[in-house]
């Protein structure tokens, strides 16, 4: 096949270009420029796609002997991705840049101009497995080993957009043997850290950057009654189960601590309640794909597992889709989940589907 490797830079998609290559496909490398900002550099481990990302791999396709190219992504990137970072934040959700440029960029962008031209598939160095059931249909999977395990991030992918991508690290027992097997072909990023927080806000500021993209304005912080119990600074530096930093000026009646239980934009409110509180019994919404075959009848309750962060625990569920949304029980109560956040369900290995959560429901109703 004729396929399109997407090279960040870092060890993971140099190794899956290399076997890719490998396996005996006719490989293109490609690195993606996010960003115009000359100089944007790698701060420590922090980051990603930036000139000096852009550079190794380059170093790594001249080593496995195939074309590369850098696309200019930066327009799209900062309209389907920062943009969408800051309106999530100014209507009060918790949104998740890596999951949209997942769906947005790498998946829809990148995957939509290599078959226009003329590649059959994208590879790219996720930890994710794919299979195809007895039907012919592709299904997304956990990779093998867990603690790397990525298909969280890709729960977003339709059933069209599985069957052109290709993820070469997916059966790869450990993070260990992949940097091992990169030193082993002579890659200078075998041990090049891993690049985590956001890679538009390359320091790790997310408060200071939201202060600059959104605006500054004081107001309320009141308890689950609307009693006014402190003030913020800006609604944007606050996120659901936060608990230091709240300058309460308004002790609460038993003395224990008070956790943020909502942000809401609309009155510019913040507002604050006991841990208990955070303990979500349901989750809903609209914003739902299946990652690859639906199910049969998504309006009748099936048995699930549900993931709300990468590297969170699943938990028994329930879903189904009602009144348009996909609704989703948890079978115990989760912690701290904000809309905006996105919930990723599983059937045993298998990525089923996902929304983007619009509400949640409380464990502890008001008053009790």
């Amino acid at each position: 096949m004729r396929v399109l490797a997407a090279m960040s830079g870092g060890v993971d998609s140099s190794v899956a270009a290399a076997r890719a290559k490998d396996a005996g496909h006719d490989v293109v490398g490609v690195h993606l420029a996010l960003s115009r900002m000359p100089g944007t550099l790698r701060t420590g481990s922090r980051g990603c796609c930036t000139i000096e990302d852009a550079m190794d791999a380059r170093r790594v396709a001249d080593l496995i002997g195939i074309p590369f190219y850098v696309w200019d992504f930066s327009e799209r990137f900062k309209e389907d991705v920062v943009d969408d970072f800051i309106s999530e934040y100014q209507a009060g959700r918790t949104p998740n840049p890596c999951m949209r440029c997942n769906e947005r960029i790498k998946f829809a962008a990148l995957l939509e101009k290599a078959l226009a031209l003329g590649f059959d598939a994208v590879v790219t160095g996720h930890y994710a497995s794919i299979v195809t059931d007895a039907h012919g249909n592709r299904e997304l999977h956990r990779a093998a080993a867990w603690a790397k395990d990525q298909s969280y991030v890709l729960g977003v992918l339709t059933a069209e957009q599985l069957k052109h991508a290709m993820f070469p690290l997916g059966a790869t027992p450990s993070k260990a043997e992949v940097r091992a097997e990169a030193e082993a072909r002579g890659f200078a990023v075998a041990k090049k850290p891993d690049s985590h927080d956001i890679c538009f806000i390359p320091d790790g500021d997310t408060r200071g950057w939201l202060g600059e993209h959104v605006g500054i304005s004081n107001g309320a912080i009141v308890d689950r009654s609307g009693a006014v119990v402190g003030e913020h600074q800006g609604a944007h530096a606050y996120t659901v189960g936060q608990r230091r930093g709240l300058n309460l000026t308004v002790p609460a009646p038993d003395g224990r601590p008070r956790f943020v239980l909502e942000v809401k934009p609309q009155t510019n409110t913040v507002v604050v309640g006991p841990k208990e509180a955070l303990d979500i019994a349901q989750l809903a919404g609209s914003r739902y794909t299946w990652a690859g075959r639906a199910p049969e009848h998504p309006e009748r309750e099936f048995a699930c597992e549900v993931q709300i962060r990468a590297h969170a625990d699943p938990v028994p569920a329930r879903a189904a889709v009602l009144g348009g949304e996909l609704v989703i029980t948890p079978e115990h109560p989760i912690n701290g989940v904000a809309p905006g956040q996105t919930a990723v369900v599983y059937v045993g290995t298998r990525v089923l589907g996902q929304t983007t959560i619009d509400r949640t429901v409380s464990a502890v109703p008001l008053g009790a």
